[in-house]
């Protein structure tokens, strides 16, 4: 009896450590000590490409709508002398006086073709005063452009030329663009002829940097330098995303900061300027605060996204909506904005008497208005 029942517990054993064996080989892991470490993600692999390899094909497709702008005007200067001085003159009267002098300022830039019918895309900058423009297209033609309207607002210009089979620019659209978007330059920098230079998407929504009244830039770190502006930024596919304007730098040079103007702006500029001759802008008459995490705190809220409306001009288009001060604005159109300069800007590029649809909330409570746009006052 005790001899079969050693022998049970011999096999027994033996089963147990085979197991133990097996599993050892199976999962080593169960047997090792696990240290109190972070949990990481590690990679599988290399990550499959998202982009070209190359980015020629949208550079043969975007280039050829960009051209060179060569701008002229004459300047009159007074010459400083001796008869200027009032001693001089008491003795010898006006008669010895220099007749003041002109010169011919020139200045070169950058532009965009952006239809069939001529119409080219700049910045209100690069043409500003001129008496005369001239154009040099990407195949060798030059021509004298004229200038259908400004808009120093949104630091844009619209030309035309008069010739044939001219070589338009394919409009993108510039909201979808995220930041690490790739992005090029086309322009034409320091003269030195067209130029492509390659980077990405830094920020979008630019404003408040003093280059003009209404702001909402892209931000490239692309190279942008003297004579780019009015030039091409586009995507990784050649479509027109936006208008090169400035560079932020304290030398003149590039410093990977640069600034394009949004197709949809320009696209807005351009149509009114087209039909108008000049831009007219939308209003719904709110003086906003952008919501702060303290603003947020004190109205209950769980976004920061957003403006409360600080005040309310009367009679003008928000107050006939019903908007009162001490809303909070958070949508427009069905859209989260983050600030009241971008509402502000939505309401801008609205041509007049359309529907600007805004949702938030009225004392605490869901709203929604329909505000009217109106002229800007």
């Amino acid at each position: 009896m005790k001899s079969s029942l050693a022998s049970a517990l011999i096999r027994l054993t033996a089963f147990a450590l085979a197991g133990l064996f097996v599993l050892m080989l199976l999962r080593p892991e169960i047997f090792v000590r696990s240290a109190p470490i972070a949990e990481i993600q590690q990679s599988r692999g290399q990550l499959p490409a998202v982009g070209p390899i190359s980015y020629a094909d949208a550079v043969a497709q975007a280039a050829p709508a960009v051209v060179n702008i060569n701008t002229a005007k004459v300047v009159t200067e007074r010459r400083i002398t001796l008869f200027d001085d009032p001693i001089f003159r008491h003795f010898f009267g006006d008669q010895l006086r220099i007749v003041p002098r002109q010169r011919l300022e020139t200045s070169l830039g950058s532009g965009v073709i952006v239809s069939k019918e001529g119409y080219i895309l700049t910045n209100n900058h690069v043409i500003d005063g001129a008496d005369e423009i001239q154009i040099s297209l990407h195949d060798g033609r030059t021509s004298k452009a004229r200038l259908i309207g400004s808009d120093p607002d949104t630091d844009l210009a619209l030309l035309q030329v008069q010739l044939d089979k001219l070589p338009a620019i394919t409009f993108g659209r510039s909201k979808p663009m995220r930041v690490g978007d790739v992005v090029l330059a086309i322009g034409n920098p320091f003269g030195v002829g067209q130029t492509v230079t390659m980077g990405i998407v830094s920020a979008t929504n630019r404003s408040q940097l003093g280059i003009s009244n209404q702001e909402n830039f892209i931000q490239t770190d692309a190279a942008i330098n003297p004579g780019n502006s009015g030039g091409a930024l586009i995507d990784a596919f050649g479509n027109l995303i936006g208008i090169n304007t400035a560079i932020f730098s304290k030398t003149g040079a590039s410093h990977g900061i640069g600034f394009a103007i949004p197709v949809a702006t320009t696209q807005h500029v351009m149509e009114q300027l087209i039909e108008h001759g000049e831009v007219q802008r939308g209003w719904i008459g709110v003086e906003m605060q952008n919501l702060t995490p303290e603003l947020a705190d004190s109205f209950n809220l769980s976004t920061t996204h957003g403006a409360v409306v600080a005040g309310i001009y009367r009679n003008g288009p928000a107050a006939k909506a019903g908007l009162t001060p001490g809303d909070i604005i958070t949508h427009v159109d069905g859209e989260a904005v983050q600030s009241g300069e971008e509402i502000a800007h939505r309401a801008l590029n609205r041509p007049l008497g359309s529907t600007l649809k805004l949702l938030g909330s009225h004392n605490g409570k869901t709203a929604a208005w329909n505000v009217i746009i109106g002229p800007k006052q």
